[in-house]
């Protein structure tokens, strides 16, 4: 027990961050405060109603301070750290994806397309938008209004002629000069910057202005064209987005419910809705509201690794947050006045009104999804009866191709459903190319060889495959029976005809049990999404590792073959295949290859 009284009295008034340790000398808690005595001072108090914080004095064994020279300091610090050490007890957002952009390169015939990461390349970026789906929506409509070119430029280089998405009128063909002249496509590519920026109406005033230029003209085609292009513009103003007062905003929503939070945000920029996307982040018991607006507020805005841009304005609904410390300190990250608003009217408290109701939507679906998981274990757990609750299971499953490149996967899953952050992939080496019982036995060995935690071995372990994979696991499990703190019960779940879903076998382990269950029965459908996960994640693993061995040569696997002398072979050889043909003696005739190197080259070419 932390003896508070002695470590009180020391502590300093100033600003700063608090770290407080567990008696493994892990940290378990990181905050910030103005004034650090008075704010620890409040966690020892006799009359603690907040269960969370009851608990967590109860594990405190030592707390160490860092004085900063400012609350925000304190702010900025308190989340790198929180990102850093992961403590059990603060609220965690693990979401570290970057956000994608529809990018218009500063090329002479620029280029449109979906852009994610940093901003390196020259050009114009708009959005973020929420995912890469309402960029390709996006950019699909894009195509249709706006003919700009959207391939790569390798491509673009390379044509003579006008290719599919010319004749489609998809694209106006700059590759090709005499098609279009470069006005014309400067000015199709300005439109475009235009209507992504949101100022549609001046797109319309354009392309009218255009309109009546090209029928005065007596150039009917091109006025056609422009009539076209207006019918699609208008209809998109009608209905492809929410038409917003606002420029660049977020709309954060806010529900919790049965230890769950859910935050949706509505991404505004420049006066268009442009999607939305809902955050569940891991929360200790009975925290606070506000404590939970704060953190999830600065872990999603400052995540570096993100790239995500700050909007000028954050409208939200709690009541207590201390926005001028937060809004200072995004206005410091983005270099421009950032502010946070509650209590808002009008336009916005429609907005965060939506932006609500989409939240406690989202909760409702999480919660219906966690309803599901419980179901579907419960229902295992009675078809397996052996009076123990089901907390984890594992699924391993063998990918290859023609025997080349395996991979094994092992995927979790716990009560509430996959725990994909401790999926693993086991490139398989050593064996005899195709032999999946040799590829199973390396997988489970290498898994369960220095496993010692109770909590990471699963009560159930699944194998997909047949008796012959079952009894190969049985053999390897058996060589750790004595170093495991338990045994799993391994299940083998073979394919049914035609490899149809409903149609598996179960087997359980040692007795051979087979296990029979309905079409409709949840613990199938649980079995079913396992196996599943555990299929797709090897056949990732697999072609990952089957697109890294075509794009590398075999001549960089040899020792004292660097870029020179593989350039030096491929051209004296005429490329790798007839490298390949040749004998050591004629490899050897190449220049700055030695007898030696040569036969080594021959021997590895060969096997």
């Amino acid at each position: 027990m932390f003896d508070s009284e002695p470590f009180l009295k020391n502590v300093t008034t100033q600003a700063g961050v608090y770290q407080m340790y567990n008696s493994d000398d892990v940290i378990i808690y990181v905050g910030k405060a103005k004034n650090l005595k008075k704010r620890l001072a409040s966690y020892f108090r006799t009359n603690i109603t907040n269960g969370k914080t009851r608990v967590l004095v109860s594990k405190i064994v030592d707390i160490k301070v860092i004085v900063t020279a400012s609350e925000t300091e304190a702010l900025i610090l308190e989340n790198d750290l929180i990102k850093h050490h992961m403590p059990k007890y603060n609220v965690l957002l693990r979401d570290d994806k970057s956000y994608p952009f529809i990018f218009i390169s500063d090329h002479k015939h620029p280029r449109i397309t979906s852009h994610r990461g940093a901003k390196k390349a020259k050009g114009k970026y708009f959005g973020p938008y929420p995912n890469s789906g309402a960029v390709r929506e996006s950019l699909h409509l894009m195509q249709k209004i706006f003919p700009i070119r959207q391939c790569e430029d390798a491509y673009y280089r390379n044509r003579t002629r006008p290719c599919l998405q010319h004749q489609l009128k998809r694209c106006l063909a700059p590759c090709i000069p005499s098609l279009v002249s470069e006005e014309e496509y400067t000015n199709e590519v300005k439109l475009a910057a235009l209507f992504l920026s949101g100022n549609s109406q001046s797109v319309l005033d354009q392309v009218i202005g255009n309109m009546e230029r090209a029928s005065q003209a007596l150039n009917f085609e091109s006025a056609a064209r422009y009539r076209d292009q207006l019918t699609s513009l208008r209809k998109v103003q009608e209905q492809q987005w929410i038409n917003s007062d606002q420029t660049d905003v977020d709309v954060i929503g806010f529900n919790y419910d049965h230890g769950i939070a859910c935050f949706h945000i509505l991404f505004i920029r420049n006066g268009k809705v442009l999607g939305s996307r809902s955050y569940y982040p891991k929360i200790p018991k009975d925290t606070e509201t506000d404590e939970l607006y704060s953190a999830f507020i600065l872990q999603f805005y400052l995540n570096a690794a993100a790239g995500r841009q700050i909007p000028r304005q954050v409208l939200h609904s709690a009541e207590n947050l201390d926005e001028k410390v937060i809004a200072q300190v995004l206005t410091n990250e983005a270099g421009y006045k950032v502010n946070l608003h509650t209590n808002t009217r009008g336009e916005r408290a429609k907005l965060v009104d939506m932006a609500n109701r989409n939240a406690r939507i989202g909760l409702e679906s999480k919660l219906a999804q966690k309803g599901t998981q419980l179901q579907r274990i419960t229902a295992l757990e009675k078809v397996i009866d052996n009076g123990h609750k089901v907390l984890r299971m594992e699924c391993f499953d063998i990918s290859h191709t023609s025997g080349q490149q395996t991979v094994a996967s092992c995927v979790v899953f716990d009560r509430e459903g996959p725990a994909k952050s401790q999926y693993r992939k086991f490139n398989i080496e050593g064996i005899t190319p195709g032999d999946d019982y040799a590829a199973m036995n390396q997988a489970l060995s290498r898994r369960f060889a220095k496993a010692n935690d109770p909590v990471f071995i699963p009560d159930i372990l699944f194998i997909d495959g047949g008796r012959g994979q079952l009894s190969e696991a049985e053999a390897v499990m058996a060589k750790y029976q004595d170093s495991l703190p338990k045994m799993p019960l391994l299940i083998g779940v073979a394919k049914g005809e035609g490899r149809k879903a409903g149609l598996e076998t179960l087997f359980v382990g040692i007795t051979r049990e087979t296990i029979d269950l309905e079409n409709d029965n949840p613990a199938l459908h649980l079995i079913q999404h396992i196996r599943d996960e555990s299929h797709r994640f090897a056949i990732t693993g697999h072609r990952a590792r089957r697109a890294k061995v075509k794009n590398t040569s075999t001549l960089e696997s040899i020792p004292g073959i660097g870029p020179k002398r593989r350039q030096a072979l491929i051209k004296n050889m005429g490329g790798l295949i007839p490298l390949k043909q040749a004998s050591s003696s004629e490899i050897a005739k190449v220049p700055g290859i030695s007898a030696e190197l040569a036969q080594i080259i021959f021997d590895t070419l060969k096997q």
